[in-house]
């Protein structure tokens, strides 16, 4: 064992503890709220500790904002069911994760964010449309289209709080938004 052992754990424990604290801070306060100094009070560390290892508040964040979407496998999805296992996979996520609308929260105002969300969404929603057999040519539009939806039903019900949206059972709002999202996986593209 080398002499930097001890020091390298410590130091993947700091920045996980930074991690869990940011995490934790900007889903309860949003991106703009959220300062380094509430950060490193919660990780219980010096907050020049959190600018070594993340440099701002924005590389903290792109950081602390890395998100599984956990998509399901829709290889084996009926695929006329398609939409509707997505909006409630989707509405189940946002229901149980507060770290996706604080990113949400973030990307509506802050560059750095925006381009985390779009990465997320590009990469991970793209690539599961893609794997369902769509035309390759329509792939990234077809996931863009469904991410449109996706978004705008997370920011009226989460972040801007609409009473229509905020009231609506998930399963309704599955009911609404479904047919749209198997429109825009299944249906023909536009000519």
């Amino acid at each position: 064992m080398t002499d930097t052992a001890p020091g390298a754990r410590r130091s993947d424990a700091t920045r996980k503890a930074i991690l869990r604290a940011a995490r934790e801070r900007f889903a309860a306060d949003g991106y703009d709220r959220a300062t380094i100094r509430a950060i490193a009070a919660d990780a219980r560390i010096d907050p020049s500790m959190v600018m070594r290892y993340y440099g701002s508040k924005e590389g903290l964040f792109a950081a602390a904002a890395e998100f599984d979407l956990r998509l399901p496998d829709l290889a084996g999805v009926p695929t006329d069911r398609l939409g509707e296992v997505l909006v409630r996979h989707f509405l189940d996520r946002w229901e149980g994760d507060g770290t996706l609308a604080a990113l949400l929260r973030a990307a509506a105002t802050n560059p750095g964010a925006a381009a985390r969300m779009r990465g997320i969404f590009a990469d991970q929603l793209g690539a599961a449309v893609a794997r369902f057999g769509t035309e390759p040519a329509t792939t990234a539009r077809r996931a863009g289209l469904v991410a449109s939806q996706i978004l705008g039903l997370a920011l009226t019900r989460y972040i801007v709080g609409l009473p229509p949206m905020v009231e609506a059972p998930p399963a309704e709002l599955v009911a609404w938004v479904a047919p749209t999202i198997q429109r825009y996986l299944t249906g023909a593209a536009p000519a």
